[in-house]
């Protein structure tokens, strides 16, 4: 329709080294709202609790952006993130708390909402959102990790990250805790190539081979392809779920 983006998008996951895959993801293609949304999420807890509680996670997110109306601006967006995530973190921990089944698992949670002039994206843990603006990768989330902690502090370097031995301790998930606090951004958008995906990319592909991949002319299923068959080449030391978004007027 005139007005409306043209878009692409491509979703993949792939277990890796794990003996199951706790990752989930998704794009919520509904063009008719003027929006779309695309979500990561990675489970934690071991045993299949953490693919339930990422399912869950992204379940309730998906019904609640399907049964919004409309966002009317910036503000509704922020507000409707707060709200659905408060609700996604209680339900999650109930969960938890009331089936020993479940008990201490939890999720991540990466999630974009498009409109045509701006995105809102909400944080929770290490999964990540990345921006190809201008041909160069740029990341939009901060890691809620203990290691992005101390080499916020000066406690270690930038390089020590990557090695350090609690690298995977997480200072904030969904369903961990009664409260969860979520970061909340909004940017301006102007048809840039959007990244979400789980640690297991970042943790075997460097960030400028993902830039390489998504300045390429390959299609964005190609893309994704690659993003996973280097990863896995890499050691595919866990879970990757990966979500590329590609849109021009």
């Amino acid at each position: 329709a005139e007005n409306q983006m043209k878009i692409t998008y491509s979703t993949i996951s792939k277990t890796g080294k794990r003996s199951n895959n706790e990752d989930a993801f998704n794009v919520i293609d509904v063009p008719e709202k003027g929006c779309w949304m695309g979500i990561v999420c990675d489970g934690m807890g071991g045993q299949n609790k953490g693919d339930y509680a990422s399912t869950l996670g992204l379940n309730i997110l998906k019904d609640a952006f399907l049964s919004k109306r409309k966002f009317y601006n910036k503000l509704s967006v922020l507000r409707w993130f707060a709200k659905t995530i408060r609700l996604i973190n209680k339900t999650v921990y109930n969960e938890s708390t009331s089936d020993q089944t479940y008990q201490g698992m939890g999720t991540t949670m990466t999630a974009v909402v498009i409109l045509p002039t701006f995105f809102a994206v909400a944080q929770i843990g290490d999964s990540r959102a990345y921006i190809l603006r201008n041909r160069v990768l740029t990341q939009i989330t901060e890691d809620q990790t203990l290691v992005n902690y101390l080499y916020k502090t000066g406690k270690i370097t930038k390089d020590e990250m990557r090695t350090h031995p609690k690298r995977h301790i997480l200072m904030n998930a969904i369903g961990t805790y009664a409260i969860c606090d979520a970061d909340i951004n909004v940017h301006d958008y102007n048809d840039e190539s959007l990244l979400l995906c789980s640690d297991g990319l970042i943790n075997n592909v460097k960030e400028r081979d993902i830039e390489s991949i998504l300045k390429g002319e390959d299609t964005t299923e190609q893309k994704t392809n690659e993003l996973i068959s280097l990863a896995n080449a890499n050691g595919g030391s866990d879970n990757i779920a990966v979500v590329l978004w590609e849109a021009q007027k």
